[in-house]
């Protein structure tokens, strides 16, 4: 049974008018039954404590090969006697049964892969835990150092591969023949048949990467892995990544008595970046064919694509500044290439994943955000356009699926909100545009692979997340995961309330907010403003996102204050044309539209003018840095986790694709810094960053200390010893949350 969902309109007093969407968390009779059993208001100590109030949903889920199952991991047990089992669930009618049972999963792998510490760079996207072979007839299970071959038919496993080096990436060549594999910077191939192992790369070492994914090139472009099969099984394709010449940053290990580090390669604005190469070997091993990405090599190679005749493959190649992205046609056999596709931008350029050649290797479909919007394009193998699929003043967040037996595209976009995230389909003619999800709020949509069904993964801001199956044509098949948690009725959380409010240049803007229980509008309330504010992401999502930090905001309505959100100029959901004022100056144009939300919000009868904060994490915290020392007569208290300070310190492709290149644009990093007002600082400020931060280096925090110190300035600094940008663990967290809760209630 589905949450419910009510929408009603409000008029807020003041200068806008406002339409409010309210998210109720369930309906009153389901809130009346818990009522006696409430376990009242929420705790930091509730809150970062198992089970979690988010729900849960098993992890693994995949579509088998023949389109019609899906597997997922069910955990069988707790703590030390926890014990993964795979499942299958029949998509149409939801009836599931134990595939591999632990005990034969235990014995396939002794040594499962260890969980990644920082959520960064190669941390970003975790390993599978099993793969499928394509006849569907076996299973790989992945360990730490060793590969299984789990044989469905006679319900027994064998090691494919075992030793004491670390193992990552692996994958199951499309004729199920091979699996590949990383180990020790090289490409490795092993037989699935008889277990024999071969190299198809040598002389890879830490800094000469062959397969393998350095730190930044995952962490901003969001490429996920280094080679690819080709379709046809023949040949791989593969990044070297030359990182030589890229500057050593030292992560200290605080545990040492002698001042151990760990060096990481992290290369800074007008630093050497890694030079990257892409090579074609065979499948069987051999000399590897570079392809001809051009003389200069001061440049990305963000996406490598095998068309479908397995001759051919695309490169992308995106200059430096990032305002100039080729398409690459290169022949594998010769490695020469032509550039059958360009794309130029005067600021820059976001790379996607929405590249899908069709089946007779001479159409590709295509997106771009040339007309300020990510639209889609159908293009033949010559570069010549031959159609525009989607327009409007709206985005294509993600290609789904491409159904060439019925001429259909699958794809999710912005259509009806920027704050959800619904699916679309359109006829590859451009024809038949279409919404086919119906429930406000956002799906994450997964195809089968005939694109006959999909999973959606849907929630709203106040609902976790649940799991059902539907026929591509959107009727319902299957509840697959309910994810119910009856203990949040009874904390009887605050609905979610989205509307919008005009900058003082008569912008639109995104706006959340979440009022105290029995809110009354006679009483003058705090507020704790969450900002984001960088570009790729937004705060202002009718999504359950974020859960800890939700329901933490949850818990200090309860005490008493407002939390509001402001999804300003940068941000994501509205296109490219949303983001380009930040260009070169960034956080100015952010803070610019955060004082427009405080300046509507000190204008409402129910806020306290003069109790406002702000808090934020990463770019958040940058943008509270911003806002404390640039608008202490808004903001009196203010809280930045993991805060960037100086882009000086920051990567080179984040960096400079915002920023520019140095030296040219020297004086925009300078006024882009928060330290440069850091002496204007007026209210209390508290910073919390992890030592053994790889993203935004701990660095940063000590930089504005010293600036502090020397204005005469102090602060608050809650260092956590080891931890990555994310503070993850649950006893650093219920520390973090206890004492952040505490200074805004002491403060505002």
């Amino acid at each position: 049974m589905t949450h419910q969902q009510t929408v009603r309109r409000l008029i807020f007093s003041g200068i806008v008018t406002v339409a409010v969407l309210s998210v109720c968390p369930a309906n009153r009779a389901q809130q009346s039954q818990t009522a006696a059993s409430s376990p009242g208001e929420l705790t930091v100590d509730r809150i970062f404590r198992a089970p979690s109030l988010s729900g849960h949903l098993n992890p693994g889920l995949t579509w088998m090969p023949d389109g019609k199952r899906l597997s997922y991991v069910e955990t069988v047990g707790t703590g030390k006697d926890a014990r993964r089992e795979l499942w299958v669930v029949d998509a149409a009618t939801g009836q599931r049964s134990v595939l591999v049972p632990a005990d034969k999963w235990d014995a396939a792998l002794t040594n499962p892969s260890a969980a990644n510490t920082q959520a960064t760079g190669l941390g970003r996207h975790a390993p599978p835990l099993y793969q499928w072979a394509p006849s569907g007839e076996a299973i790989l299970f992945q360990g730490a150092n060793s590969l299984a071959w789990y044989d469905l038919k006679s319900q027994s496993s064998r090691v494919l591969v075992s030793g004491t080096q670390d193992l990552a990436d692996p994958k199951i060549s499309p004729d199920g023949k091979f699996v590949s594999f990383i180990r020790s910077h090289n490409l490795w191939a092993v037989s699935t048949a008889d277990g024999k192992e071969h190299a198809l790369t040598l002389g890879g070492t830490e800094d000469i990467r062959k397969g393998e994914l350095d730190w930044v090139y995952p962490e901003e472009l969001d490429i996920t892995t280094a080679y690819w099969w080709s379709p046809d099984s023949s040949s791989v394709a593969y990044l070297e990544m030359d990182q030589r010449k890229v500057s050593q940053f030292s992560l200290l290990n605080f545990e040492s008595y002698t001042g151990e580090a760990e060096l990481q390669r992290y290369p800074v604005p007008s630093g050497t970046n890694p030079i990257v190469h892409v090579y074609v070997v065979s499948a069987e091993g051999g000399t590897p064919r570079l392809m001809d990405t051009g003389a200069e090599t001061d440049i990305y190679l963000a996406r490598v694509n095998w068309v479908p005749d397995s001759k051919r493959l695309t490169i992308q190649r995106l200059n430096r500044e990032q305002n100039n992205l080729d398409l690459l046609l290169a022949d594998a056999s010769s490695g020469k290439t032509t550039t059958i596709l360009s794309e130029k931008d005067p600021d820059w350029i976001n790379v996607s994943d929405d590249l899908r050649f069709l089946k007779d290797s001479k159409r590709f479909l295509w997106s771009s955000e040339r007309t300020g919007y990510r639209h889609l394009y159908l293009y033949d193998l010559g570069g010549k356009r031959l159609a525009q699929l989607t327009k409007g003043d709206w985005e294509v967040t993600q290609v789904d699926a491409v159904d060439e037996a019925k001429g259909i595209i699958y794809f999710t976009a912005t259509e009806k909100s920027p704050i959800e995230r619904q699916l679309y389909r359109v006829s590859l003619d451009g024809s038949g545009f279409s919404r086919v999800t119906k429930d406000t709020g956002t799906h994450g949509i997964r195809f089968s692979p005939t694109a006959a069904a999909y999973v959606d993964t849907y929630s709203n801001a106040i609902t976790p997340p649940r799991r059902d199956t539907y026929a591509a044509d959107g009727s319902k098949l299957a509840t697959l995961e309910e994810d119910k948690v009856p203990e949040l009725a009874g904390y009887h959380l605050s609905p979610v309330e989205f509307f919008t409010i005009k900058s003082h240049d008569g912008l639109t803007f995104n706006c959340s907010m979440i009022k105290p229980p029995h809110f009354d509008l006679s009483k003058k309330y705090p507020v704790i403003t969450f900002t984001y504010g960088g570009p790729h992401a937004q705060v202002v999502l009718n999504a359950w996102s974020r859960s800890a930090i939700f329901l933490w905001h949850q818990m200090m309505a309860q005490k008493g204050y407002i939390i509001f959100s402001l999804d300003n100029r940068g941000s994501a959901g509205r296109g490219h044309i949303f983001e380009q004022p930040v260009h070169l100056h960034l956080g100015a144009q952010e803070l610019s539209d955060q004082r427009d939300g405080a300046a509507w919000l000190r204008e409402q009868p129910y806020v306290d003018p003069n109790r406002l904060g702000i808090w934020g994490w990463s770019y958040g915290g940058h943008m509270t840095l911003h806002a404390m020392f640039e608008a202490g007569d808004i903001y009196k208290v203010g809280f930045a986790g993991g805060p960037v300070t100086d882009w000086h310190f920051y990567d080179t492709i984040y960096t400079e694709r915002y920023m520019g290149l140095l030296p040219k644009n020297e004086q925009n990093y300078k006024d882009s810094s928060p330290l440069k007002n850091a002496g204007n600082l007026k209210g209390k400020l508290l910073i919390a960053h992890g030592t053994g931060d790889d993203n935004v280096h701990y660095s940063n925090t000590l930089s504005l200390i010293d600036d502090l110190i020397r204005d005469g300035k102090y602060v608050e600094v809650m260092a956590f010893p080891g931890r990555g940008h994310g503070v993850s663990d649950p006893p650093a967290q219920r520390i973090l949350w206890e004492r952040v809760t505490k200074f805004f209630t002491d403060n505002l």
